[in-house]
């Protein structure tokens, strides 16, 4: 039995009208550039990865063996110690995010977070979730964390562990924060103990495949980080993935009887389609494949940022950045190409999918919005 007549024609419109906005898709962090058709079949059945990814269980409709080569690849990217890390594939960056501090908390239960204010929105509802103290680490004007602010907060604090929230790309500018300048910091504080844990859900995976700095991987000093899956790899469902130095994670999780695994992680039942989804997209592509992907993202937004400067347009970007910052246009600009907005600023992020074409047509709009914009203020101040 089908759909009603309207309930059809609203569907009809509502996919009619998501990918008229697909087009116009260029403010947020989200590749669009895979083809999974190979997978559809998929769909039809209810795959979970209930309980720990790396235990078997009795509900047997999973994806857990592609799950593992999912973590192993990722694993080996951010040099996690061989016989020392865990993960699983979450449903973003912010339960990783939430996994890492859990983790941290069960670690030094009397820690103390720092984090930057440029720090992802959801992480202070991550710190009040778990009941942990936190202090607001100030950044300087492109994001970046102050090591300065961070090493007068961590010295009046010097007598309680310190868990360190580092970001890889943050949500507007994509700044990172240096894990060698964070690590002299806890060492001039005397602070023996210390967790990191690092946000990478932006930048993470690009960076690592290019080795951009500075270095942020479990080889840098991370104890913990969280990527996302749908933002440079691309899947059409939002998914991520943790990883975790085991030794720290095996004062978390218990056997279940009911599922025949143990609980390890945040959720519990986990959708299993999307590391099938991240399977796929690696086996396909490979290293040499998702470098390429990199090297592309970059090219675009050196070519964004030129032309937009070439414009009158006062665009810039952190170091090795996909992100190109301006000063807001108009309302109507921002929402035509959903344009993240904060503080006077938006921005584009070049992620794999964006196209030179897209990029010309959407500088034409914002010479046009430059224009308009400046022939107000003339008619305003004559």
């Amino acid at each position: 039995m089908g759909l009603q007549a309207i309930d059809q024609e609203r569907l009809t419109n509502y996919m009619q009208r998501a990918e008229e906005r697909a087009a116009y898709f260029l403010g947020y962090p989200i590749a669009r550039d895979f083809d999974y058709s190979d997978l559809y079949p998929l769909l039809k059945l209810p795959l979970n990865n209930i309980g720990d990814p790396l235990v078997e269980s009795t509900y047997d409709l999973n994806s857990r063996s592609l799950e593992q080569e999912v973590l192993a690849f990722f694993a080996d990217l951010f040099r996690a110690p061989a016989d020392n890390w865990w993960g699983y594939v979450t449903n973003g960056g912010s339960e990783g995010n939430l996994y890492g501090l859990y983790v941290a908390r069960e670690l030094y239960p009397n820690g103390i977070v720092y984090y930057s204010e440029a720090t992802h929105y959801s992480v202070q509802k991550n710190i009040q979730l778990l009941n942990l103290r936190s202090i607001v680490i100030r950044t300087d004007e492109r994001g970046e964390m102050d090591y300065s602010d961070l090493a007068q907060m961590l010295h009046m604090h010097r007598d309680q562990p310190a868990i360190i929230f580092a970001n890889i790309g943050t949500t507007m500018t994509e700044a990172k924060d240096d894990l060698v300048e964070i690590k002299s910091r806890l060492r001039m504080a005397a602070i023996k103990n210390y967790y990191i844990h690092c946000d990478a859900a932006l930048a993470g995976v690009y960076s690592a495949l290019l080795n951009l700095k500075p270095g942020f991987d479990f080889g840098h000093g991370a104890d913990s980080l969280a990527i996302s899956g749908h933002k440079f790899i691309g899947s059409p469902i939002p998914c991520g993935l943790v990883l975790v130095k085991r030794n720290y994670k095996e004062r978390i999780g218990k056997a279940i009887p009911y599922i025949g695994t143990v609980d390890t992680t945040i959720t519990g039942s986990r959708n299993g389609h999307s590391p099938v989804f991240l399977w796929y997209a690696i086996k396909k592509l490979g290293r040499e494949g998702l470098q390429r992907r990199a090297t592309e993202s970059l090219t675009m937004a050196t070519y964004l940022e030129s032309q937009l400067l070439d414009r009158g347009i006062q665009a810039w970007r952190n170091p090795s950045a996909i992100t190109v910052v301006f000063p807001e246009p108009s309302k109507h600009l921002r929402q035509k190409w959903q344009l993240a907005t904060e503080n006077g600023c938006s921005h584009v992020v070049c992620m794999p999918g964006v196209e030179k074409t897209q990029l010309d047509e959407f500088l034409k709009d914002m010479q046009e919005d430059a224009r308009v914009s400046g022939e107000m203020v003339e008619s305003l101040s004559s």
